[in-house]
């Protein structure tokens, strides 16, 4: 079974982050530039929101703000929900779901370690069953 730890081994704990004071079309671009879904939103203090495409989507564009006025501050998700490196990756999949986000920062001790997303959980899990299968055909090969 896989842990956090494991996924951000392999796909590296790079984090890409804005503050609340950037405007918001700055972040769409960075993301744009980075081909990344969310942006962690930081302060002196620390992760203080995590910015989204979602976030977007649903409080600009829906509401008819414009994103070179606003700021990321103003529409950033600020209840942010973490994950540990020791946790499991079906832990992190339950957590998501109950939680209906899609990017976990994940902090070992009081430390950022990296981002998780929808998309390196889900991968996570298919590698895991394969695995499974593998070896599962591979027993029933040498009994038989």
């Amino acid at each position: 079974m896989s842990t956090i730890g494991h996924i951000l081994q392999h796909k590296g704990n790079e984090v890409w982050t804005t503050t609340p004071d950037t405007v918001v079309y700055e972040a769409l671009s960075l993301m744009a530039d980075k081909n990344i879904g969310a942006l962690l939103v930081l302060d002196q203090a620390g992760v203080v929101g995590i910015f989204s495409e979602r976030d977007y989507a649903r409080k600009v564009v829906l509401k008819g703000k414009s994103s070179r006025d606003i700021r990321v501050s103003d529409i950033m998700t600020d209840r942010v929900v973490y994950i540990k490196p020791g946790q499991t990756v079906e832990e992190c999949l339950a957590l998501m779901t109950d939680k209906k986000v899609r990017h976990l920062p994940v902090m070992a001790e009081d430390r950022l370690a990296g981002l998780i997303s929808i998309g390196d959980v889900v991968k996570a899990v298919i590698s895991d069953r394969e695995f499974t299968i593998s070896q599962l055909e591979n027993y029933i090969i040498g009994v038989g």
